[in-house]
């Protein structure tokens, strides 16, 4: 079984493109900011993406959904 679990990734984010994309942001994040500290004490994850998905079940990672304005698409 893989840690965090899909469900309990998918209350906190309403679609699996978001936590995609949020995922891969933080981990780029992490790996391009060596100064970047994680928001978590302890992870069990070795790589950037588990570390990055734990800080979102953790509620420690947020996002924003940017509204798009009529005729944007």
């Amino acid at each position: 079984m893989l840690n965090p679990s899909i469900d309990n990734l998918m209350k906190k984010i309403d679609s699996k493109y978001t936590l995609v994309t949020v995922s891969a942001k933080r981990a780029r994040e992490l790996r391009d900011n060596t100064g970047q500290k994680l928001k978590l004490a302890k992870t069990r994850s070795v790589n950037l993406v588990g570390k990055a998905l734990e800080e979102i079940e953790a509620d420690k990672v947020h996002f924003e959904r940017e509204e798009l304005k009529p005729g944007e698409e």
